[in-house]
């Protein structure tokens, strides 16, 4: 635990960005999914897309671009399609609304998609995927927006780091849950490092001049994950996100026809499995698979070898248990905004 950092049980650490949500302007079940959303990622481990957002999703509250309260329109629906206008919602509110429609699709059809345009942060897309693996179905989301990476061979942005998340049902473990950015990290990432006064490892961001850069202050751009594969996967979510909503992002931005504001796109898709097979002999298949990892020999450096998403439901269980660590510069955020809006503290934060 980061020092100064103070430790929160997960159920005041929600009830408090509900209100804090409420008190700015969202109706309260759409604060409530919100606060659910972010607190998810605090207990698996993604401090970047936790409640650290609340302070930035503010900002984007007074400058006109989150909308606490949207009107979600369904633009287009077919019996395995849907696609929502946001109108600027906060990422949770709209993404969960698609999500659980593409899920009863994907029960009648077998598998079902959504788009979402105009929506902002959505936090950890992991959540969404894992909506769907709660249910024994395979569901996949990603999420395009502004630049901010720069594609291989650059030494400036021209692509977004756009995230991809996967979540898989299993027998008895808790779902496979795969979430990545298409950068080397997420830029949440930077964002904490600078909340919290740290560097940066080199690798992670170049500064204005493509230089390689330690100081999240200077980072100008981040690095794609795997060179060409990383900056080649955000295009190809550009193309399926953006494009296909009939509103790209990154080529009008570049080219100067649109601001670098924080609007995202996004597809969500659901895969019943019980459509090409057994559902419970999927799910003994996967286990099987996740203890194959588990008996490989760990290289140097490491104790166990894990399947993706288990180390953060490691974490999960051990800050369900013993309270969410919140930074330093997190909580001085949050004790400013509770202030701001006349919002108890957590007892732990005062």
């Amino acid at each position: 635990m980061n020092q100064g950092a103070v430790l929160i049980a997960a159920e005041p650490l929600k009830k408090f960005a509900t209100d804090i949500l409420t008190a700015a302007g969202m109706p309260p079940d759409d604060a409530e999914n919100e606060a659910e959303v972010l607190v998810w990622a605090n207990l698996r481990g993604v401090d970047s897309h936790g409640v650290m957002r609340i302070n930035l999703y503010m900002k984007d509250i007074d400058s006109g671009l989150m909308n606490p309260k949207p009107e979600i329109k369904v633009l287009k629906e077919t019996p395995a399609t849907i696609f929502v206008e946001a109108d600027h919602a906060f990422g949770a509110v709209v993404t969960t609304f698609a999500m659980e429609r593409v899920i009863e699709k994907a029960r009648k059809l077998g598998i079902a998609w959504g788009l979402i345009r105009n929506n902002t942060h959505q936090g950890a897309l992991g959540y969404y995927a894992w909506m769907a693996a709660k249910q024994g179905l395979i569901g996949v989301v990603a999420v395009a927006s502004g630049p901010n990476t720069a594609p291989f061979g650059a030494k400036t942005m021209g692509v977004s780091n756009n995230p991809i998340a996967f979540s898989l049902p299993t027998a008895s473990y808790n779902p496979v849950v795969f979430d990545m950015a298409t950068s080397v990290v997420a830029r949440g990432k930077l964002r904490l490092a600078l909340e919290n006064s740290q560097p940066i490892p080199e690798g992670w961001a170049i500064d204005k001049n493509g230089n390689p850069t330690t100081d999240p202050s200077n980072a100008e751009a981040l690095l794609p994950a795997g060179g060409a594969k990383g900056s080649g996967l955000s295009f190809v979510i550009e193309c399926m996100a953006s494009v296909l909503a009939g509103a790209p992002i990154v080529a009008p931005v570049l080219k100067g026809r649109r601001s670098t504001e924080n609007l995202q796109n996004s597809f969500v898709m659901a895969v019943d499995i019980a459509t090409f097979g057994d559902v419970d002999e999927y799910g003994k298949n996967v286990d099987e698979f996740i203890n194959c990892f588990a008996d490989l020999p760990p290289a140097e450096g490491f104790s166990k070898v894990m399947a993706p998403g288990m180390p953060e439901w490691a974490i999960w269980e051990e800050r369900s248990k013993n309270g969410i660590p919140i930074a330093e510069g997190t909580a001085r955020n949050l004790r400013a905004v509770a202030s701001r809006f006349g919002v108890p503290l957590p007892v732990e934060m005062r």
